[in-house]
């Protein structure tokens, strides 16, 4: 798909292309851009307010830099869909996130251009860092590096380690910080008013305009010139602002806020900084969604908004007769507040994701319970862990991938010190279109080895509820509840709320030769599977495990000398995963079961629809099909019905 409006997009396939053109052109050379995006993503689906935004950014940076010498990195891939176009996959771009296309996210080995593959937030200084400091140490003083980041992702420790460096580096780093107010919700936290009173402040920004023009001059005089120069800055700075400059108190010098539409503008300022010498930040104020009116107004929905008519903006959805099964994450918000409303001890916490986790239903039902602590996940668990010193009990609601960068916390703050804190993992297993760095195909493995950790994981949506409904009940300690992406099964979701005892499965249905044992959403791949099987006369038993820490050892031990075969199936990696609990279980009781493990391979698995990739990786009811048939007895006497 290559359908391109206007005289000039269409020959621009390289940063060199771009080059050619004079200044008064990239403002077109930006509207083109822009509505290709619109044009596919309408289409195609992806990620789509945030690369609006940069759109003015991304070809000012692709002009005034000689990338891909000049190192450029991303931070959040999903603002990077025109810095794709502008680099050599224009005519590839309608295959972003699809199975087999190119990555919703900047890649490492998709392009000489993606100089480091981000799909988590916060990582891009750090990374940047990295580069400049090797440039410096290969001698390669004209190479520039460059990170844009987003307000948003500013949040995080790790930006802050790495400004923290930065600052005392002779590194050659420009830091772009685009200022939009906006992660996928509305960002929260004392940064973001600081850099609000930035912005909005007019005396500062009316000198500033005056005055960087002849700093920038006289910073060329020499060294001792830009020594003085630096001093003059930051008397200006602290002079017209309330408060200090943060960022210069990390000994960057600062530059801005500058208009993030101007794209003239700002491919005069790039290549002025590229001049000057240390690390720099420059400060751009950007519109998410910018050139799209619907998704200027609401910007969390046009995040990622599905297919949609780019005319009249109307969001394609597909629409059933019947009642359909709610998503995993709206089961979580509602029965969150069900149970908020009955228990006063209940908080709710998620990490910048209220809308994305379903914790907003919370949020507005209950606003003085319920904390977005911006894209902050370590801190996320510690101040969750603070909270059930006091006698509370906090929900923590991380998406799984993103829990792996609060590992440690889970271990030191929460675990050791059996703390009752909830972590409810969402988007766990296999999470579709964003690819390896947003599957949850770990949390099984990494939490089932933690002392004191209760793991455990719904079959449905009713499972969900009762095991959200047990976590809360005193003395439970952490204790971890993990569910996928996407729709549930039951349409009729909402019933009375019954206490799980912890560490018990349960029989699905009975069956001879084979016992399959699943855990969490893919046991209704296996419901599917019985039936097919038991129609060619192969009946396999089936059992919900529920919990993988603890085993449901009774269980084990009565199903290891019932069956000859076992074959296991989760949603996550088959190392150290479910199917692996069953075999030390197996090992220390000296039983001699086969074992036929199904789940997610030792590999990073990449991005495509759900069932595509469930399929891939040979998990899904036809694999489950597969595998019984291989050592199940055939049968004709009476149909056993799962």
């Amino acid at each position: 798909m290559e359908d391109l409006n206007g005289p000039l997009l269409p020959n621009i396939n390289l940063p060199a292309d771009l080059k050619q053109y004079k200044e008064e052109d990239l403002e077109q050379i930006s509207q083109e851009l822009r509505q290709y995006i619109i044009d596919v993503v309408s289409v195609n689906g992806g990620h789509f307010g945030a690369s609006l935004g940069v759109v003015e950014l991304t070809v000012a940076l692709h002009y005034a830099l000689n990338t891909p010498y000049d190192k450029l990195v991303w931070d959040v891939g999903h603002q990077a869909y025109g810095h794709k176009i502008l680099t050599g996959r224009k005519s590839i771009f309608h295959t972003n996130r699809i199975l087999n296309g190119i990555s919703g996210f900047p890649k490492i080995s998709e392009s000489e251009y993606d100089t480091f593959g981000v799909g988590h937030s916060s990582t891009s200084i750090s990374a940047a860092l990295g580069m400049a400091v090797a440039s410096h140490i290969k001698g390669e003083t004209d190479r520039q590096h460059v990170a844009v980041i987003g307000d948003g992702a500013m949040t995080a420790g790790l930006a802050f380690e790495g400004l923290n460096h930065a600052g005392i580096e002779d590194s050659n780093l420009l830091v772009i910080l685009n200022d939009n107010c906006m992660s996928i919700d509305p960002n929260v936290g004392a940064l973001k008013e600081y850099l609000t009173s930035i912005t909005i402040s007019k005396s500062y920004n009316r000198f500033r305009d005056d005055i960087s023009s002849v700093l920038i001059k006289l910073s060329e005089l020499g060294p001792n010139a830009h020594k003085f120069v630096k001093k003059i800055e930051k008397s200006i700075k602290g002079t017209l602002l309330k408060q200090s400059n943060l960022f210069e108190a990390l000994n960057f010098r600062y530059f801005g806020p500058v208009d993030g539409h101007d794209v003239v503008r700002l491919a005069q300022v790039i290549k002025e900084l590229k001049d000057i010498p240390g690390p720099k930040l420059l400060h751009c104020v950007t519109v998410k969604g910018k050139g799209f009116a619907l998704a200027e107004k609401d910007q969390t929905k046009w995040h990622a908004p599905g297919l949609f008519d780019k005319i009249t903006g109307e969001i394609k959805k597909s629409v059933s007769n019947k009642p359909q099964p709610p998503r995993y994450q709206d089961v979580f918000g509602h029965t969150l507040v069900e149970l908020a409303e009955e228990n006063k001890k209940i908080v709710g916490i998620t990490p910048a994701m209220p809308s994305g986790s379903s914790m907003n239903i919370m949020m507005k039902a209950m606003p003085e319970r319920s904390f977005d602590v911006g894209i902050a996940e370590q801190h996320a668990v510690t101040f969750s862990a603070g909270l059930a010193t006091q006698g509370l009990i906090p929900f923590c609601n991380i998406y799984s991938s993103f829990m792996q960068r609060a590992y440690d916390q889970v271990i030191h703050d929460v675990a050791i010190q059996n703390l009752n804190v909830v972590f409810c993992l969402d988007r766990a297993g296999l999470a579709g279109a964003d690819g390896a760095t947003h599957h949850g195909a770990y949390d099984l493995a990494f939490m089932r080895c933690i002392p004191n950790m209760i793991v455990s994981a719904p079959m449905n949506e009713e499972e969900l509820r009762n095991l959200m409904y047990t976590a809360q009940q005193d003395n439970m300690g952490p204790f971890v509840i993990r569910y996928p992406r996407g729709n549930g099964v039951m349409a009729d979701w909402k019933r009375p709320f019954k206490t799980i005892e912890i560490g018990k499965g349960r029989k699905i249905c009975d069956g001879e030769d084979v016992a399959i044992l699943t855990i969490g959403n893919v046991g209704n791949f296996t419901v599917e599977a019985c039936k097919e099987l038991n129609s060619e006369g192969i009946h396999p038993a089936h059992y919900d495990l529920r919990f993988v820490k603890p085993l449901d050892e009774v269980l084990l031990h009565d199903l290891c000398k019932r069956y000859k075969t076992f074959v296991t199936v989760e949603d996550g990696c088959l190392q150290g995963g479910m199917g692996t609990a069953v075999l030390e279980f197996m090992a220390d009781n000296n039983y001699n079961v086969q074992v036929i493990r199904l789940g997610i391979p030792d590999d990073f698995i990449e991005h495509g629809e759900q069932a595509e990739l469930w399929a891939l990786c040979n998990y899904d009811t036809n694999a489950i099909i597969d595998a019984v048939r291989k050592t199940a007895v055939s049968r004709t006497t009476k149909i056993m019905a799962c």
